[in-house]
Order: structure tokens, then C-alpha cells, then sequence
């Protein structure tokens, strides 16, 4: 039987692990925190005026949508007894809808065919996406654009054509998909705790 002491791990794995956080916290710091107080507002904005929110993305960014979705809708909540909640939905979380959409309409529309449903005039739309050129994303966002929507990007790499179609974007400008990722889920949570805070100081 061995314990943790006996358990070496090769030094050129630990500098790998070193070298993805140190890269991470480098692009971190080179946040625009602007961008991420303005979707703040916006989102306090859509709280108070009861407009839905709809975020989507595929694979990992995906999983984060869906944990963005759960940290808007009870993570800002200080007390849960609190009936007004964020109005928000993630569209990468129904396989069954998603399947029979890209079945039937192409894999490409399973986000666009979701928003038309949904969606209305001043809701709001943010797409996930590391390379910013998922053919999926992009012409949900194209949808939303047309329709009165406001739109918010996270990406990564050098934004894609996402960056330049979204009315705001996060951006995490590295090329390396896992700290991209890294990046968006710290800026995701300082998105929820700052709302959190805004909710708490009122109008």
C-alpha cells in the first residue's frame, strides 16, 4: 500500500501544470473588466424587467453554459425565499431537443431553431465559444442580431467571427483551449458574484 508521499509525480508534469496556470492567470489579468461590468447591467437589467436570457455553446463550452445558467438563476439569489428571479435558460442542456433538431434541420440550426421559439425583443443571447467560428453559434447569434436581441460573446483564441458580430465580448485572448476555458469560467463567476452585489444595492 502506498501513501500520497510515495506517489512522484515526474517534474515535467508539474511544469506543465505550473506553465497552464501561470498562462491563465497572464490572460485573466488582461480582462477587459469593463466589458464584464457591462453584462452585468445588462443582466441586472433583463432581472428587473423580467426579459429571458439564452446561453449556448458546444462541448466544453457547452458544460459551461450550462453551469453559467444555474450560477444566473439561483447562484445570485442572497435569499432563496426571493420570487423575482433571472428569467434564464440554457439551450445546450435538452439532448432530445438538440437531437431532433439536428436530425431534422441540420446541426447548425439546434441554437438558432431554440431562440426563434423563445426569444423576443430585448431578451438577451450569449454564445460561448473558444474559437468564435462555430457554424452553430454564429448563425444563432446572426438570429438574435436581426431580431432585437442583445447579444454577448465569450471567446478565446483571437475571437473568431463571433467577436466582431456580438454587441459585447469577453474575450480570452490566448490560443489554448483549456486556459480559454479556464479563463471564461472565472469570468463567468465574477460575472454571478458582481450581480449578486448589484441585486443587493437595488435599483
Amino acid at each position: 500500500m502506498t501513501n500520497n508521499a510515495d506517489r512522484r509525480v515526474p517534474p515535467q508534469i508539474l511544469e506543465g501544470m505550473k506553465d497552464q496556470v501561470r498562462r491563465t492567470l497572464e490572460t485573466i489579468e488582461r480582462f477587459d473588466l469593463d466589458a464584464i461590468g457591462s453584462l452585468v447591467e445588462k443582466l441586472h437589467e433583463a432581472y428587473s424587467t423580467g426579459k429571458r436570457v439564452f446561453i449556448f455553446g458546444n462541448g466544453g463550452s457547452a458544460a459551461a453554459a450550462s453551469h453559467f445558467t444555474e450560477d444566473l438563476g439561483k447562484g445570485i439569489l442572497k435569499d432563496i425565499s426571493v420570487t423575482r428571479r433571472l428569467r434564464v435558460q440554457c439551450l445546450a442542456d435538452s439532448v432530445p431537443l438538440i437531437t431532433a433538431l439536428g436530425n431534422d434541420c441540420g446541426y447548425d440550426s439546434v441554437f438558432r431553431e431554440q431562440l426563434i421559439t423563445n426569444a423576443t425583443p430585448g431578451d438577451i443571447a450569449i454564445a460561448v465559444s473558444g474559437s468564435g467560428n462555430s457554424p452553430n453559434v454564429l448563425r444563432a447569434i446572426e438570429w438574435a442580431r436581426e431580431s432585437g436581441l442583445f447579444t454577448c460573446g465569450f471567446t478565446g483564441f483571437n475571437g473568431g467571427k463571433l467577436k466582431g458580430l456580438v454587441d459585447l465580448c469577453i474575450h480570452a485572448g490566448i490560443a489554448d483551449m483549456e486556459v480559454a476555458e479556464n479563463c471564461h469560467a472565472v469570468a463567468m463567476h465574477l460575472v454571478t458574484s458582481a450581480l449578486r452585489q448589484r441585486l443587493q444595492m437595488g435599483a
